[in-house]
């Protein structure tokens, strides 16, 4: 079966960029000029996806705005003939077919992936989460659905981290079939290095097949008081196979402001318009401070 469909868990209340996530989603924080979750969209968007369910909550609204159409913007840049500027807006605007539901009260991932059963129904989808962007010569969830194709069972996406950093992450553990595809039946949440099964990250993209609504239901609170998407997956595990692929590609993570910061430098030096003069802006400042006051 095709995948069709992708799901995006947007609900988060971003405490750790507060005040700037105050009165606006984490998702919208903008890497130059582009809010995050417009590349997450577009990722999907270019797998051949263009149905898409964001899952939002309160203060979300600037996400709905940001990807339908300003009327009002689009004839004042249309009068002031700015031509390239238009067709930008209008490609956000039309991009893809996107749907939203409200998380009614944040209660962890799982809880948000079950409010996408209605709208997924009984088909295979994808899962790319909000916060999280990467940047790959092939589509992560293209990458993804490559393995589905395969295998036609759940697929998670996983890359390596340094063993000191495995307790930050969902580390999974099972039988390699190959250097990058492996059949899981282990999920950790943030685990200990000590009760790490590897060094293999969940790396916030996944294709579910529609079994997930059940294992979330049987699937007891956990960490946080919250259903953990990571142990319902262990629990599917257990009764139909689920596969791991390491991605190619390098994964950004936006929830955390030093590597938002970092994220913001990467993609500035790949920007022809002013990485050269950016670069040597960069320089000139490390030669400045040379490590002083740090």
């Amino acid at each position: 079966m095709m995948i069709k469909k992708a799901v995006i868990p947007a609900a988060g209340l971003g405490t750790r960029f507060l005040p700037a996530t105050k009165a606006q989603p984490k998702e919208m924080l903008p890497i130059i000029d582009t809010p995050t979750i417009q590349y997450v969209v577009q990722e999907a968007v270019d797998a051949g996806i263009e149905d898409i369910l964001i899952i939002s909550g309160r203060n979300k609204r600037a996400m709905e705005d940001h990807f339908d159409r300003n009327t009002e913007l689009e004839d004042r840049l249309t009068k002031e003939e700015k031509e390239t500027l238009f067709n930008e807006i209008r490609h956000i605007a039309d991009m893809a077919n996107i749907h939203y539901v409200r998380q009614k009260e944040i209660s962890g991932l799982g809880d948000a992936i079950y409010y996408a059963r209605f709208h997924t129904g009984n088909e295979p989808f994808a899962v790319l989460l909000g916060d999280t962007i990467i940047n790959s010569v092939i589509p992560v969830t293209q990458q993804l659905i490559d393995v589905y194709d395969q295998y036609q069972s759940t697929v998670v996406a996983v890359e390596v981290v340094p063993k000191d950093k495995v307790s930050r992450y969902g580390i999974v553990g099972g039988d390699k079939l190959s250097d990058h595809i492996m059949e899981v039946n282990t999920f950790i949440e943030k685990p200990s290095i000590k009760e790490a099964p590897s060094n293999l990250a969940i790396a916030g993209r996944y294709i579910l097949t529609p079994e997930i609504y059940k294992a979330l239901e049987q699937t007891p609170k956990g960490k946080n008081n919250e259903l953990q998407l990571t142990d319902a997956l262990l629990n599917l595990s257990r009764k139909e196979k689920v596969m791991s692929v390491t991605i190619e590609g390098k994964r950004y993570d936006i929830g955390n402001k030093l590597d938002y910061l970092k994220t913001t430098v990467e993609y500035a030096l790949r920007r022809k318009e002013f990485a050269k003069p950016f670069y040597e802006f960069l320089q000139q400042i490390v030669k400045e401070t040379d490590g002083k006051n740090l």
